[in-house]
């Protein structure tokens, strides 16, 4: 399954499924992810270590 947060596939079995109460499946490949995205509520094309940022630093992808 591919990170909600930053973008990589994760072996299957590993990493965390979260489930919001209206239904949204969110997967996690690491407790840092899961952190950055629920607790601190950041945003991924920040984070110099994620995928969609090195993809909006290359130009493939606009914000």
């Amino acid at each position: 399954m591919k990170c909600f947060f930053c973008g990589i596939d994760a072996r299957e079995g590993t990493g965390v499924l979260y489930v919001t109460k209206t239904g949204k499946k969110h997967f996690f490949c690491s407790s840092k992810c899961e952190k950055n995205q629920l607790k601190l509520k950041r945003k991924a094309g920040k984070q110099k270590w994620t995928f969609e940022h090195q993809e909006i630093k290359k130009g493939i992808k606009k914000r």
